[in-house]
């Protein structure tokens, strides 16, 4: 598959990658000049260093892009295939009244606090772990917590690249 993504046009790469990042194709139009890619992981670095080449305003746009965890979005059964099953996978979507209760009072202080969702690469995580985790990130400082919401989309992105490309090292 990854021979097939080097020889793409921009359209098609796009279209094939432009779901990795969350709502946001133009990272992978944005990594598509740095073809061909000798790995899943020059891939991933190429997009990674897209999202860090973008202005701040770009960034923040694409941290806002993501949907809460165990939000409204995900109650309503509007969240993108990928983001669906990744909170699923960490028990999101069978959270007791008082742990739905627990997430939204700390997703609105988060928001409250950094404007921009709580963003966790949730894969290998339960519920308890999203939970505390969320507590635990709301002491940090404002800057401290965009780098790592970065980060977490960094961490995200290659996961859905492995999974969109396995064997493809």
């Amino acid at each position: 598959m990854l021979a097939e993504l080097n020889a793409m046009d921009r359209a098609a790469f796009v279209a094939v990658l432009g779901g990795i990042f969350e709502h946001s194709p133009w990272v992978a139009a944005r990594a598509f000049a740095a073809r061909p890619f000798g790995s899943v992981d020059a891939l991933h670095r190429a997009m990674v260093g897209a999202m860090h080449a973008a202005s701040r305003d770009e960034q923040l746009a694409l941290i806002r892009a993501h949907p809460e965890l165990a939000g409204r979005a995900m109650v309503r059964r509007e969240l993108t295939a990928d983001s669906t099953s990744e909170q699923a996978g960490a028990g999101l979507t069978r959270c007791s009244p008082d742990e739905l209760a627990r997430l939204t009072e700390l997703n609105a202080r988060y928001h409250a606090k950094f404007g921009f969702p709580f963003i966790l690469a949730v894969k290998g995580r339960d519920r308890a772990g999203v939970i505390a985790e969320l507590a635990r990130r709301l002491e940090r400082d404002p800057a401290a917590e965009f780098a790592e919401a970065l980060a977490q989309i960094a961490r995200i992105a290659g996961l859905r690249l492995a999974a969109k490309l396995p064997g493809s090292a």
